[in-house]
């Protein structure tokens, strides 16, 4: 008998031994491994916002047992939380239960289309895509700015980060960011600079999603965008092959074709002169610089190059334009792209 008791004593020491051991390590071992924010939003139920959190730490059984015991469930504070490294899932949890900082570093590039920028914002703050879109197409703001069309309104959106408070309404994030562009603007060394090229603001926003567009290699960007302000400043078409993608409604065409060029749309400019009448995708800072810093030159045309490596041949008249383009077509025919 005493040998029986005696077993379960050595049992229950073991086990216990075990079970504290095990509280330990999953309590009080670090749970995150590197420091990561999160917006948990007003729409997400209890479960999705623990669920985000626990992607990112360790222990996710210690993590459900302590909130648990505190109550978590009983309400998240929505908002931007940050969890540092090293915390352990006690000091997860105790700040989900005490609240966040509120504040969201809002990073606003890379977008084709007013739904893209909605969807993109709505990640990050707490609102659903819908109400951003309402905001970006809102008739009272665009009234109140001076724009026809929510396309339009794209030319005040510069690509940045912006601290702003997560449960941010989205008709005041958009004032917010009209007044970062005009700001950005309003810059004395930047009105010098647009008097150069003579575009307006909202001009030089169209242009640079154009050159946004045209190539991806940032240190031919002025070069591109001086290519189009020589053609606007002696009346030439601007022949933009992204502005016919733009109206025929797909970004990926890779060949612009004759059919592309009869598009009958006020943003074909092998059809009409000028700029298009907005902005046809959020430009990079890279090219709203290269807009405003153009370079002057005598070039009149450029085209891909055949190496295919994203930059481009530059020309002057339209006899050497026609050498560069021809052995481009050739390189596309070689890559059997229609």
């Amino acid at each position: 008998m005493r040998k029986k008791i005696l077993y379960v004593v050595v049992v229950l020491i073991v086990v216990v031994g075990v079970a504290g051991m095990w509280a330990y390590h999953n309590f009080f071992n670090p749970a995150v491994g590197e420091r990561f924010n999160l917006v948990l939003r007003s729409d997400e139920s209890y479960d999705e916002m623990t669920e985000k959190v626990k992607r990112y730490i360790d222990y996710d059984t210690a993590f459900d047992i302590y909130a648990w015991h505190i109550d978590l469930d009983e309400g998240i504070e929505p908002g931007t939380y940050t969890f540092e490294e090293g915390m352990t899932v006690i000091e997860v949890a105790r700040t989900l239960k005490f609240g966040s900082d509120n504040s969201v570093n809002l990073v606003i590039n890379n977008a084709r289309t007013p739904e893209a920028l909605a969807g993109k914002i709505a990640m990050q703050i707490d609102a659903d895509s819908v109400s951003m879109l309402a905001a970006l197409r809102s008739e009272t703001l665009m009234e109140e700015f001076g724009f026809d069309s929510a396309e339009a309104m794209f030319s005040i959106f510069l690509p940045n980060t912006y601290e702003v408070y997560a449960d941010v309404e989205p008709e005041a994030l958009v004032r917010r960011l009209k007044s970062e562009s005009d700001k950005f603007w309003s810059d004395e060394a930047r009105v010098a600079a647009l008097e150069r090229s003579g575009l307006t603001p909202y001009e030089a926003m169209v242009l640079a999603s154009i050159v946004h567009e045209e190539t991806n290699a940032k240190d031919e960007m002025a070069r591109v965008a001086g290519v189009y302000i020589n053609r606007l400043e002696c009346g030439m078409l601007l022949q933009a092959d992204p502005t016919l993608k733009y109206a025929a409604g797909d970004p990926t065409i890779k060949r612009v074709l004759d059919k592309h060029k009869s598009i009958d749309s006020p943003y074909n400019t092998y059809m009409y002169l000028g700029l298009p009448p907005t902005p046809i995708a959020m430009p990079d800072m890279a090219a709203i610089e290269g807009v405003i810093n153009y370079e002057e030159h005598n070039y009149l045309y450029f085209c891909a190059r055949p190496e295919m490596d994203g930059r481009h041949n530059f020309a002057r008249t339209l006899s050497e334009h026609n050498r560069n383009a021809a052995a481009y077509h050739r390189a596309l025919d070689r890559m059997n792209i229609k």
